[in-house]
């Protein structure tokens, strides 16, 4: 038995955590254990480094929405370029891949209905 070699990447953003292997050669792409077509946002570290159908992915994401296990996804899939060659970090870090978004949804304070939004006035 061989074993399939992979690079690993974590990505967050919000409260998404996605846990992103990426194998060498073309394949079908899963997340969450479903074969997926990768729409542009998870392909976009394929693309900046111009290596679109030269690697596919396995990802677990948990948490956050749809959006933001995309972005985790892509955040993932580009620590995990750069494990397989440290030369992808440049031109990754100019596009943004690597740097984590740290806006998380703001708590909600006591006495207002939301983080920031109060009950409305009413003068009688």
């Amino acid at each position: 038995m061989t074993a399939i070699h992979y690079y690993y990447g974590t990505g967050r953003r919000k409260s998404a955590v996605a846990r992103v292997r990426v194998y060498i050669g073309p394949g079908i792409s899963k997340i969450n254990e479903k074969e997926v077509e990768l729409s542009p946002v998870t392909q976009a570290a394929f693309s900046i480094i111009g290596k679109e159908g030269a690697y596919h992915l396995s990802a677990h994401v948990r948490g956050g929405g749809k959006v933001s296990q995309l972005e985790a996804i892509r955040g993932g899939s580009a620590r995990a370029l750069i494990e397989l060659n440290p030369e992808y970090r440049s031109v990754l870090r100019a596009a943004g891949f690597l740097t984590s978004d740290s806006r998380v949804k703001e708590r909600k304070k006591p006495g207002l209905k939301r983080a920031r939004r109060a009950p409305q006035w009413a003068k009688r």
